[in-house]
């Protein structure tokens, strides 16, 4: 996969480090967004460079209507043109009941997780559709997406929700020109979305109702979201692949 240039929303930390370390190691050239933290940033690029790989870190809110164009542009700038997309940047939200959830946590998350993913799709597939790229694109969703999370971020879920029906219809939309759209769904993993939302502990307390018993490690979300970016998956399209511990 070397002839690719990937772009990593939320690729800063958590699964998103994990997606741009390994799609690094496998020969793409890597850039990632992210919102704040240019320390966490740099020090993963330094890394990455170190190893071999190519990962360039750009500082964008993917909440901003105009982040996917300037996004896109910088990359092509200094990459070249992006043959691969993953929509991973998410929040949730402090974790509690949907009637105390705040309107700006409803529209922050609204924001993110989906219309985030929905302005950079719309401009990666604009931009394949006029040149075309045989592109292919991976969104990530949550179990939360079916499950509906009550209790804790039953906003979140909705979002996700809607991003697994992006993933569908336009995975559809676009197949009679050779782009594949689809998606991760993961269970709980541990990294530290689970702090930002207000409860750190949370991997070890729903672990035991996982059937395998355990949460995942980001690895294992990045390896399946590289699989479908791959040519080994060539005939997986609309489709949302659960890697969620047996939930």
């Amino acid at each position: 996969m070397d002839s690719h240039v990937l772009i990593v929303t939320g690729g800063g930390r958590g699964i998103g480090a994990e997606i741009v370390r390994c799609a690094a190691r496998a020969g793409i050239a890597t850039a990632f967004s992210y919102r704040a933290d240019d320390a966490a940033a740099h020090v993963l690029a330094k890394k990455v460079t170190e190893a071999g790989g190519t990962a360039l870190p750009v500082r964008q809110d993917i909440a901003d209507p105009d982040a996917a164009r300037r996004l896109m542009d910088t990359v092509e700038e200094r990459l070249g043109q992006v043959s691969m997309i993953v929509n991973n940047a998410g929040v949730t939200g402090p974790i509690g009941a949907f009637v105390d959830s705040s309107v700006e946590t409803l529209r922050r998350t609204t924001e993110v997780n989906l219309l985030g993913t929905m302005w950079l799709a719309q401009e990666a597939s604009r931009r394949w559709l006029a040149r075309g790229t045989k592109g292919r694109m991976v969104n990530i969703s949550s179990i939360a997406a079916t499950l509906g999370a009550p209790g804790e971020y039953v906003h979140y879920a909705a979002t996700k929700a809607g991003v697994e029906a992006l993933t569908i219809g336009l995975g559809k939309e676009l197949a009679p020109r050779g782009i594949r759209i689809n998606a991760v769904s993961p269970g709980t993993v541990l990294t530290d979305i689970h702090a930002a939302a207000g409860e750190p502990d949370r991997p070890a307390r729903v672990a035991a109702r996982i059937p395998v018993g355990r949460p995942g490690e980001p690895h294992e979300i990045a390896a399946a979201v590289l699989w479908l970016l791959s040519d080994e998956a060539s005939y997986v399209n609309a489709t949302v692949l659960r890697v969620s511990g047996g939930l």
